[in-house]
């Protein structure tokens, strides 16, 4: 086979892992395959009908937010914001993520080391395209954000790995003197 050909093959599965990146626990990944809407066993204190969801949102959002679906790396909106501000979730206006935690990690998304505060995201196994990795899903809604993996800058050693149109940027206003 062509080198050419095994780079190509490798950088798609790469692309389609999202912010791929190598397992964090030891699951295998044929242990169960998660289906592609929000974990029915799991309850938010927002919770709407799809179409309900499908009015709120555009249909980019709404694949991402409530079909767990993720934007081409390197394509979102924010992956290389550095303006000062916080990030809100695009489906109910929580704030996730402040931008002192923002930081470049290089894949292609907006890479975050910690979220705004402790009780703003929930994880979950995710064993989708032959991997495990831990997905990660607003509280007060249940919206697809992206993934968290253990690769990530001190002082958490976190990356949490998040799709753009999941979010929605707020920029901090200037302080007068």
């Amino acid at each position: 086979m062509k080198p050419y050909l095994v780079i190509a093959a490798c950088a798609g599965v790469w692309l389609l892992a999202g912010c791929g990146s190598s397992p964090t626990n030891g699951t295998p990944a044929s242990a169960a395959a998660a289906d592609t809407s929000p974990n029915p066993s799991m309850n938010f204190p927002i919770a709407k009908s799809d179409a309900d969801w499908q009015k709120q949102l555009t249909p980019e959002q709404y694949h991402v937010l409530r079909e767990k679906g993720t934007e081409r790396a390197f394509t979102g909106e924010f992956w290389n914001t550095k303006t000062a501000g916080t990030y809100k979730c695009a489906g109910c206006g929580e704030v996730l993520f402040v931008s002192d935690t923002k930081y470049d990690s290089g894949c292609g998304w907006p890479s975050f080391y910690q979220p705004a505060t402790t009780n703003v995201i929930t994880e979950s196994s995710d064993h989708t395209l032959g991997m495990v990795r831990t997905e990660v899903m607003c509280s007060k809604c249940g919206g697809h954000l992206g993934h968290v993996f253990e690769d990530g800058p001190q002082p958490t050693g976190l990356r949490y790995c998040i799709n753009s149109l999941s979010l929605q940027f707020e920029q901090k206003k200037e302080e007068k003197k």
